[in-house]
């Protein structure tokens, strides 16, 4: 059971005023004594990361994805990799295949529709301060078909591959990603590195064939390791 936190800081990049406005009123009604800051573009955001804007406080970043300056998918990519206890919130209007599969093989934790009600979305951004992977609820559906399919190929193969078998170690890991934790919790309640931790989880995502924490948790749910 992961425990549940209150963001210490939120960044929202996002170029249009107003609904920088809303997403401010969301980010506090879901965690109250969150500070928040806000980026328009890349450069600002980038130059927010590089200043030591995140640094080790719990950070969510909530991100548009049509920004003026370029895609937030890469804005998503540098800071997954750079500083992997942020947690990352694809915000935005785009509901189809491409944009979720692109933002989450990116490093995004959780994709929220900016259309959906502001109840859902305060409710979703609560269940990320749990630790949960949260996806508005057309683009869980999406995913999941997305799983169907990519679990359809491979059993169909499966009679002369058989399922991607993991140690003991990598399941313990593979289910504490899909819990939502840190690569540096993760470290912590299994007694070694981050950096030991990272391996197992690009060991387990090539073994899997995924890409993204959240078809980790699909693969986890369906293994009956949450």
């Amino acid at each position: 059971m992961v425990t549940s936190e209150t963001f210490e800081q939120a960044l929202i990049v996002e170029d249009i005023l107003a609904t920088r406005q809303w997403l401010t009123g969301l980010v506090h009604s879901a965690f109250e004594r969150a500070g928040v800051y806000f980026a328009s573009d890349l450069r600002t955001a980038r130059a927010w990361f590089a200043e030591g804007g995140a640094a080790e406080r719990r950070t969510i970043a909530l991100v548009d994805l049509g920004l003026p300056d370029g895609s937030g998918i890469d804005l998503i990519r540098e800071v997954s990799a750079a500083h992997p206890h942020v947690q990352l919130v694809v915000t935005t209007i785009y509901d189809d295949d491409a944009h979720l599969m692109q933002a989450m093989a990116a490093g995004a934790d959780s994709y929220l529709l900016k259309d959906r009600p502001a109840e859902e979305l305060v409710a979703l951004l609560r269940r990320i301060g749990d630790g949960e992977v949260a996806l508005s609820p057309p683009m869980a559906r999406r995913l999941l078909d997305h799983f169907r399919r990519h679990a359809t190929f491979m059993t169909a193969g499966a009679a002369e591959s058989g399922e991607p078998e993991l140690s003991a170690r990598e399941n313990e890991v593979l289910a504490m990603i899909a819990r939502g934790l840190t690569l540096n919790e993760a470290g912590k309640a299994l007694g070694i590195s981050r950096s030991t931790v990272a391996s197992h989880v690009k060991t387990v995502y090539r073994k899997l064939g995924v890409t993204s924490r959240a078809e980790a948790a699909l693969e986890a749910t369906r293994r009956r390791l949450t």
